[in-house]
């Protein structure tokens, strides 16, 4: 009897259950839609991820080829037939490193752009972050070589293989597959200690640069005052 008075209630109210049932059913396909939205979201930030991250490693190897080949200079300049030997080998490292330094600002874009150089141009505003300020640091060292004189080729190539261990160091950092977040925020999503740690290595090398080659512009890598090399 119960089975028969459902039946009938159900029967009765046949446009209310397919109501119901409708509605049941737009409420699944609304998650399932909304799920499968989020899937294709996460599959397209991987991707663009992936592209970047490919992009940066390209960079990446020609920063380490090019850091390796200036301390390389540093240590074969007392080699060179002649100084324009030596100057040509010179100028061409300098291009490498200052086309690598900017390059390296749409991977690594300044910190705290809206505290300092707010009157820069864009890509120039905020403190360089310590994988470029490594770069900047060579460059400093490379522009400040001469074939005779200043430190020991050996002084100069082991100053310059600390900035390249630093930009590994960063690099891998940068490109470590464990890390989720849009690629646009990674270098701000490291903890504060690795960050810190690593602002605090690159001020280390920045000192030493200047205790080295008193004068150096620092600010502005690309125009060097004429300036003997320092003995240490």
């Amino acid at each position: 009897m119960a089975t028969d008075n459902i039946w009938q209630m159900l029967t009765d109210n046949v446009g209310t259950v397919v109501t119901v049932l409708s509605a049941i059913a737009a409420v699944i396909g609304a998650l399932a839609s909304r799920a499968e939205t989020r899937k294709q979201r996460q599959l397209r930030t991987e991707q663009l991820r992936q592209t970047i991250d490919s992009s940066s490693l390209d960079w990446g190897n020609a920063a380490i080829d090019t850091l390796a080949r200036a301390a390389m200079l540093a240590r074969t300049r007392h080699f060179h037939g002649n100084e324009g030997s030596f100057q040509t080998a010179k100028a061409a490292t300098l291009v490498n490193l200052t086309g690598l330094i900017d390059r390296g600002r749409m991977f690594f874009p300044n910190l705290d752009e809206h505290k300092k150089g707010t009157e820069k141009d864009g890509a120039y505003r905020g403190s360089r972050p310590p994988i470029l300020d490594a770069m900047v640091w060579v460059h400093c060292e490379t522009a400040a070589l001469t074939r005779e004189g200043g430190p020991t080729g050996d002084n100069s190539g082991a100053f310059i293989d600390d900035c390249r261990r630093l930009v590994v160091s960063e690099l891998q950092a940068h490109l470590d597959p464990r890390r989720l977040n849009q690629v646009v925020g990674r270098y701000d999503g490291q903890t504060r200690t690795h960050q810190q740690q690593a602002i605090e290595r690159a001020d280390s090398l920045r000192q030493q640069l200047l205790t080295r080659r008193p004068g150096v512009a620092i600010d502005n890598p690309t125009r060097h005052p004429e300036q003997p090399e320092t003995v240490q």
